[in-house]
């Protein structure tokens, strides 16, 4: 993840998050997503995030609280950035699915295979995890996780709300 390494920025959030010490924990979706897609596009600075997404799996403490402080303490070391901190150990509940068994596991449940897509750090080491794999991410391939209707229109909406194909104009959306 080389493009990950070139953004100080992203780095610098990757050794915060990694000071949490929240178990299973992922710096994912946009964060990486946008990284690539600018790389791949030729942009000069980095297309700005809405938020930062950290994911962790922890089923013994399920507390949003926990969530929250995570949150509090990361918008502390970055302030203006605004981070969504998400203990996925719960949120199939929210999403009415089966319990996910891991971090992982859940970003199978997320809208597009090209968001499906965590980092983190140790120490100078990147380590990565996209269940789906990273081939649509590269190909600028905007496809859903899952082939039924509701999750292909979902796709189809996000990337319109969102503004994909203006920011990134080589994108291929296949729903």
């Amino acid at each position: 993840m080389e493009i990950i390494r070139r953004s100080e920025f992203r780095m610098e959030v990757m050794k915060q998050v990694s000071t949490l010490r929240l178990p299973d924990t992922w710096v994912a979706a946009g964060f990486v997503r946008n990284a690539v897609w600018d790389h791949l596009h030729g942009f000069t600075s980095e297309t700005s995030l809405n938020d930062v997404d950290v994911i962790y799996f922890d089923r013994k403490v399920v507390d949003r609280h926990r969530d929250e402080e995570a949150e509090e303490q990361l918008s502390n070391s970055f302030p203006g950035v605004v981070f969504s901190v998400k203990n996925q150990a719960r949120m199939h509940i929210r999403n009415r699915d089966e319990p996910y068994r891991s971090a992982t596991d859940a970003m199978t449940h997320w809208p597009e295979t090209c968001t499906a897509i965590g980092v983190a750090r140790e120490g100078d080491e990147i380590l990565y995890e996209a269940p789906f794999g990273l081939s649509d991410l590269f190909s600028l391939t905007v496809r859903p996780t899952s082939s039924n209707a509701s999750m292909k229109s979902l796709v189809k909406k996000r990337s319109i709300e969102k503004g994909w194909m203006e920011i990134w104009p080589n994108l291929i959306l296949e729903t």
